[in-house]
């Protein structure tokens, strides 16, 4: 048999970080049996499907590297199909036209809670005659298509994550609706239905979803097995949980994939992020899995029951490494955008060949992309901002001796060189009997505006490269 999985989306907004989750676990579930992972939209839900969101959807799986073998297929072209279902079991006897009027299933609901009871419907038309179908038309009354449900069955399957689950007819709700009716007659699918007659359609053997489907699935079985089809295996995964233990939602921050791009997140670090949301790899101390890697080893008995709280230090960890594992070639196209939507425009004396170097020397202090915009901001200003302790450092008696040795020492106009360099430290250190520490804070201070900060020689080198250093000390002495 090959395994044939499939992502599902709706495009009724953008790629959820949840849905995405989905498809890391389809994907690597279908690399690791040599399968195949299909993508099809369902954009059944007219009013508020958008082409847009489609694109959103589209985008966010290539960027995440999840590439899918067939589709995408769309619903919205499949309606004939759903139709032709529909009358099968129609024509068999296993659905029925009802003609209950909102205004009666409000009744019912009210009704049901007076009596604390579960809401369901009392298939009150399961059983109509002919005539009595003929005078609710004559009223006027607009029907939806349901599927009837024995309550006296049991439905059980083996879920590839919660082992064995049992459910009983009665708990579904009564008779469900599985279309829509129309002027022309049978509507728009419902999306249990359509989501089987998709997945026997496809060839599905394996359902993987949230486990916010699990009744779903008790419903979907029943119309497998109505339309004499041998259902596919379901494992339902655990879902995404804020600190607090509730379901992740905006007020927790981002939760689109988009927003997690635009906050500087690399592909690579949300994929390994989302895998570890509700699996544990064999070996527990590794962290770090390309998709191909943990393709290898994934398998559903690693997959947690229990909800995945969502970890923003780790995540931001996880980002870290791959920033700092990057070529300087790769995480420079990576920060371009970053720097130019800045207004830090890499062009005349910040060509590439020197931003690279840049690039190089604040790669390793990188959590998340667009930090590089701030740590690179004093090398792209004639002008510089001191900080506080700066300024303090800066009016310390001896640093103007430290920068007019500094000036002087540049005077001779010969090349500086990281050695040149460290040779000027330790010729100020001699001379003033000073400190390392004192000589090097200063010397920052002048050059960044800052006391902390990344490697002081190579910071100097960079500002010397487009004439910047002397300007700064000059103006720091002032």
């Amino acid at each position: 048999m090959t395994v044939r999985v499939r992502i599902a989306p709706s495009p009724t907004g953008n790629l959820h970080i949840g849905t995405a989750r989905t498809a890391v676990f389809n994907w690597l579930f279908a690399r690791h049996h040599g399968g195949k992972f299909i993508l099809r939209i369902e954009d059944t839900d007219q009013e508020r499907s958008r082409p847009e969101f489609t694109e959103n959807i589209l985008n966010g799986l290539r960027w995440l590297g999840l590439h899918w073998d067939e589709g995408p297929f769309f619903q919205s072209q499949r309606l004939d199909i759903y139709k032709q279902a529909v009358q099968k079991l129609l024509d068999q006897g296993l659905a029925y036209r009802c003609y209950t009027t909102s205004e009666e299933l409000d009744a019912m609901r009210e009704a049901q809670q007076a009596r604390k009871q579960a809401p369901r419907y009392d298939n009150r038309h399961r059983d109509l005659t002919p005539e009595q179908e003929t005078a609710f038309q004559a009223e006027g009354r607009s029907f939806v298509i349901r599927f009837k449900i024995d309550d006296e069955r049991e439905i059980i399957w083996n879920d590839l994550v919660r082992g064995k689950m049992v459910w009983k007819g009665s708990d579904l709700g009564g008779d469900m609706v599985i279309a829509r009716a129309s002027e022309g007659g049978i509507g728009q699918p419902l999306y249990n239905f359509a989501v089987v007659v998709d997945d026997m359609d496809m060839a599905i053997t394996h359902v993987i979803r949230g486990e916010d489907h699990i009744a779903n699935t008790a419903k979907q079985i029943l119309l497998y097995e109505a339309f004499g089809a041998k259902p596919p295996e379901f494992g339902h995964t655990p879902l995404i949980l804020n600190k607090d233990g509730s379901k992740l939602s905006k007020r927790d921050g981002a939760t689109s994939v988009t927003e997690f791009q635009q906050l500087g997140f690399t592909a690579e670090a949300i994929v390994n992020y989302m895998m570890l949301l509700g699996w544990s790899p064999p070996d527990t101390t590794q962290e770090i899995f390309s998709l191909e890697e943990a393709a290898k080893i994934f398998s559903f008995d690693r997959v947690n029951k229990a909800g995945a709280k969502f970890d923003w230090d780790k995540l931001d960890w996880i980002n870290s490494q791959y920033i700092h594992a990057m070529p300087v070639e790769k995480l420079t196209d990576m920060l371009l955008p970053y720097m130019e939507a800045s207004g830090q425009k890499i062009e005349g004396k910040y060509d590439r060949a020197w931003f690279e170097q840049l690039v190089a020397m604040i790669g390793a202090s990188l959590t998340r992309l667009p930090e590089a915009v701030e740590m690179a901001k004093p090398f792209f200003s004639d002008t510089i901002t001191y900080s506080e302790e700066a300024q303090t450092q800066l009016q310390n008696p001896q640093a103007k001796d430290i920068l007019t040795a500094v000036t002087q020492a540049l005077a001779n106009g010969e090349p500086l060189t990281a050695e040149s360099a460290n040779a000027i430290i330790k010729q100020i250190m001699k001379a003033h009997n000073l400190k390392k520490g004192a000589v090097m804070k200063t010397i920052r201070a002048a050059l960044t505006g800052e006391v902390h900060g990344p490697d002081l020689i190579q910071s100097w080198l960079l500002l010397h490269q487009i004439g910047q250093d002397q300007p700064r000390f000059a103006n720091a002495i002032a």
